[in-house]
């Protein structure tokens, strides 16, 4: 069965479009996201696109920040901080990779984290592991929302989350971890060793390794929930482009089994500019003082 991101990625978006409009309405503005792209990179380019469509599709006001690939790393902080000082943008996105003389975690610290919609920083995600009000990182975020959707049951359930980034591997077992879930969480990685054992005992496995078919469909229980974060190029002379986008695991769509997983294109990933919608509209109520449910 596939867990398809469509759907639940359109509800997502149409409940944000109705609290940017009561935003608006409110406050005579729409939430704004800022994106600040840097350089050329093709995959980053699509990225970025998807996001404008995604604030229009959403009410959300779009500010396109395209800087020149060469631009120093003084000059990039200096563009966030005017972005910091701007009333009118609530939410500053930072398109990566960045170029590979800047220094990233550097540049994403002047990102204060009332703007930091990616969920990236470390206030917002201290406040995850404290369960306190903060931006929950928007992969992770969106990987909640899949399996409330679907009605997958965390509480008591065995996770194994292999893969640990800051971006979806550490946050998404916080989330799973928290009471409200209460799931059992294994946190797995390259140093992992006899990895198909802790994956043979999981009902839910969420791959987020960053390389091609890495996980193979034997690998986990016949009725076990994948959820495939890894978005990866492969080559393909089939495709016009020249390659297909691939998952971190690989199973076989005539599988005869009750296996549950996300499909890549079309899963976790429209999940995770929802989220960003979502957390922009968020951010915006919190720096007029209140939250979405007083709109």
């Amino acid at each position: 069965m596939l867990l398809s991101g469509k759907e639940p990625s359109v509800k997502m978006k149409a409940d944000t479009r109705i609290l940017s409009e009561k935003f608006e309405a409110r406050f005579s503005r729409k939430p704004t996201l800022a994106v600040v792209y840097v350089g050329n990179n093709p995959a980053s380019a699509v990225y970025v696109r998807n996001k404008k469509k995604a604030c229009e599709e959403t009410s959300i006001g779009h500010l396109d920040v395209d800087l020149d690939e060469n631009i120093s790393e003084e000059e990039l902080i200096c563009r966030i901080k005017e972005l910091e000082k701007d009333e009118k943008v609530d939410g500053i996105l930072l398109q990566l990779p960045l170029p590979k003389h800047l220094d990233e975690t550097r540049v994403l610290k002047y990102i204060s984290a009332e703007k930091d919609v990616d969920g990236f920083s470390e206030t917002n995600l201290g406040r995850l592991l404290t369960e306190e009000k903060g931006l929950v990182a928007c992969t992770p975020k969106g990987i909640m929302y899949m399996l409330d959707y679907y009605n997958i049951e965390t509480e008591g359930k065995n996770v194994v989350v292999v893969g640990r980034s800051r971006i979806v591997g550490k946050p998404v077992s916080a989330l799973l971890s928290q009471k409200k879930r209460n799931a059992t969480v294994t946190l797995c990685h390259t140093k992992t060793e006899n990895l198909e054992f802790y994956l043979k005992n999981a009902d839910i496995v969420i791959c987020a390794v960053g390389r091609p078919r890495v996980i193979k469909e034997n690998m986990v229980k016949k009725d076990a929930v994948v959820i495939d974060v890894g978005t990866n190029r492969v080559g393909d002379s089939t495709k016009k482009s020249g390659y297909a986008l691939v998952g971190d695991f690989c199973y076989s769509q005539e599988d005869g089994g009750s296996l549950k997983v996300t499909p890549v294109p079309g899963g976790v990933g429209l999940m995770t500019v929802a989220s960003l919608m979502e957390n922009t509209v968020i951010a915006a109520c919190r720096r007029m003082g209140i939250e979405t449910e007083e709109l």
